[in-house]
């Protein structure tokens, strides 16, 4: 099966009537995972969608979405690993030191999920 058929019946389980630009879409990810952050990818194109969704896109608003995303990414000059702004002088921890619920029902820090990994 190729990423276009899955897409199709992707859609089908979800039924969404859409078509999908996945070229936009993959490129867009890879330049978030590449220049933001590993994880920033799969997010981005969630974020790119539901915005899509949100205004009614047609294909030439979802390419002027993802061209302000592109923009954004292309400029960020923050490294994957800097402590985010907001939770600098914060009482309330970042969400990377927050206990995590695991696969098993059982709490964990998250620097222990990430090493299990």
């Amino acid at each position: 099966m190729n990423l276009h058929d899955w897409i199709d019946e992707l859609c089908d389980v979800l039924d969404l009537d859409t078509e999908v630009d996945e070229g936009l879409v993959r490129d867009l990810a890879d330049l978030a995972t590449d220049s933001v952050h590993p994880d920033a990818g799969p997010v981005t194109a969630f974020l790119l969608g539901y915005a899509a969704a949100k205004r009614d896109a047609d294909p030439d608003d979802l390419e002027a979405l993802s061209v302000r995303a592109q923009r954004l990414a292309e400029s960020w000059d923050r490294p994957a690993a800097a402590p985010d702004p907001d939770d600098i002088d914060d009482d309330v921890p970042d969400d990377g030191s927050v206990a995590r619920v695991d696969h098993t029902g059982d709490v964990a820090d998250f620097e222990d999920l990430e090493a299990a990994r």
